[in-house]
């Protein structure tokens, strides 16, 4: 007896221009189980959850929902098919609290009371399992909490579908253990869920089958008890790829960057950054772990010039000349001068690492502009660069010439990851290079990472997946609230000792020399 489907799509095609994003794509999604949906960069999986929640509309094809066709045009439409979608970026109101966002745009014709809004989100609450404060403002919030709100919402709104969009991004191993818990639940309950991750141990853990999409298409739905990550990664690309991180041991690692009792604060005096101190060395990378929002993107700003400090000093040791140069209230650009190369990946891709409205030569071009040696642009090294990344990281795009902003995320990624390796940088920092994309691109970057630790490179990493910052990193710099809670060996400790570190649960904070033996 076939199991009753709660969702059915049947050859769903959607084009944007000449680019095929899905290309008849059959799938289900049964009755109280969690569906894992796998694939590349731009290999259609967010636009096909995008047109079940109805933020678009297929071009062919049909979808069923409890046996029923509907046309779902719009997220209303959706959520009155009981269908819900949580996206990786919150659309919270940070002055409202927990119930106000919850409740905000329902209309169900009745006089809004809000003592009994939050008497009915506390018995959902309650009945997962979710940890929250109802009467919680947003900008108190952690991450974990918001997406939580985020979680309640579509349960409030009566959702017996939910569709999570990398709902592990930016939780510690001890969150993403709660939301599984919260997921089983549900599941007993009942409700279907879709998940979409990169990370294959999560869908080994949590999921009862997995659904993999290659090129827009659907390549098979198989039962994750019968699938091995091997096998899941092979059926994503379509060849035999290798999911070991090669880590040797650092050769003659010297000091490169010495960063001494740095303090940072915000125009509005939060402290960003409290005492930090540490050591990069060449020949290694060194990790930074820490809850979003703990102090990583200030601390790397500070040291590529993007961030002024309130005191301390970052000592750059030049190679070349043997010479200590101070880096701090030095420009960007002054800092290039010297000599001193730090390759920045920052957060945001779009709007600090690359322009939009430009195509991948000319982003190319933004860092090499100012040696021109005439009026007159050279555009043939910038278009022998950029086919070589889209070459050698497979960046999907129809050509070189093609605007940045019309690439998927993944890609964008790619583009930036590549421009910062290939300036050749004695310093390589790199945050969050691989959020975003699939397994396969996800272990070109760690090869890339480990090619500039073999050349000398001193590279700081910094990453959301514990079980890759373990696997890669020699050392890991865990912060937590602007503070350094500890320096652990990336070849002894465990993921549970840097997730307590992450949260300060791991006790006061200790000096690197204490715990790495150095």
């Amino acid at each position: 007896m076939e199991p009753k489907l709660a969702l059915q799509l049947k050859g769903i095609s959607k084009r944007f221009g000449n680019v095929i994003a899905n290309n008849k794509v059959d799938l289900d999604l049964r009755y109280g189980e969690i569906l894992a949906v796998l694939g590349e960069n731009g290999s259609g999986k967010t636009t096909l959850m995008n047109m079940i929640a109805g933020i678009y509309y297929p071009d062919e094809g049909e979808i069923f929902v409890n046996g029923e066709p509907v046309a779902i045009q719009s997220p209303k439409d959706a959520f009155d098919h009981r269908i819900g979608m949580i996206h990786q970026h919150f659309k919270l109101v940070d002055i409202f609290t927990a119930t106000e966002n919850i409740v905000l745009g329902i209309d169900d014709g009745k006089k809004f009371n809000l003592a009994e809004a939050e008497k009915s989100v506390s018995e959902i609450t309650e009945r997962y399992g979710f940890e929250m404060n109802p009467h919680k403002k947003i900008y108190n919030m952690a991450v974990s909490e918001k997406q939580t709100v985020e979680i309640l919402k579509v349960l409030y709104r009566g959702a017996d579908i939910l569709i999570l969009d990398e709902p592990t991004a930016v939780l510690t191993p001890q969150e993403t253990d709660k939301l599984f818990a919260v997921l089983r639940r549900m599941r007993e309950d009942g409700k279907s869920i879709i998940i979409i991750t990169h990370k294959l141990h999560e869908v080994m853990a949590i999921s009862d089958r997995v659904a993999v999409l290659r090129r827009g298409e659907h390549i098979a739905t198989v039962e994750t008890a019968e699938s091995t990550e091997a096998s899941l990664t092979e059926m994503m690309v379509g060849k035999k790829v290798s999911l070991n991180i090669e880590r040797d041991e650092p050769k003659g690692p010297v000091d490169r960057l010495e960063v001494r009792g740095v303090n940072c604060v915000s125009p509005e005096g939060v402290k960003l950054l409290d005492d930090i101190n540490f050591t990069a060395r060449a020949g290694e990378i060194l990790g930074i772990a820490g809850i979003a929002g703990s102090g990583q993107r200030e601390l790397l700003e500070a040291i590529a010039g993007l961030q002024p400090l309130e005191s301390g000093e970052i000592i750059y040791h030049n190679p070349q000349t043997e010479e200590a140069e101070d880096l701090r209230n030095k420009t960007p650009q002054q800092i290039r001068e010297l000599g001193v190369r730090l390759s920045f990946v920052p957060e945001d891709r779009l709007g600090m690492g690359l322009v939009g409205n430009m195509d991948i030569i000319d982003n190319m071009m933004l860092r090499s502009y100012r040696r021109g040696k005439s009026i007159f642009l050279d555009r043939k090294q910038p278009h022998a660069l950029a086919d070589e990344i889209i070459s050698s990281l497979e960046v999907v795009t129809p050509n070189a010439q093609t605007p940045v902003r019309r690439l998927s995320g993944g890609n964008v990624q790619k583009v930036l990851v590549g421009r910062e390796i290939a300036s050749a940088p004695t310093v390589l920092m790199a945050a969050y290079p691989v959020r975003g994309l699939d397994i396969n691109s996800s272990y070109t970057i760690y090869n890339l990472l480990n090619g500039q630790k073999k050349n000398g490179v001193a590279v700081i990493y910094v990453g959301e997946d514990l079980d890759v910052l373990l696997e890669l990193c020699d050392r890991i710099l865990v912060i937590c609230g602007g503070k350094i809670s500890g320096i652990v060996d990336g070849r002894t400790a465990t993921k549970e000792q840097v997730g307590l570190l992450m949260t300060k649960v791991g006790g006061e904070t200790p000096k690197e020399k204490e715990v790495t033996g150095a």
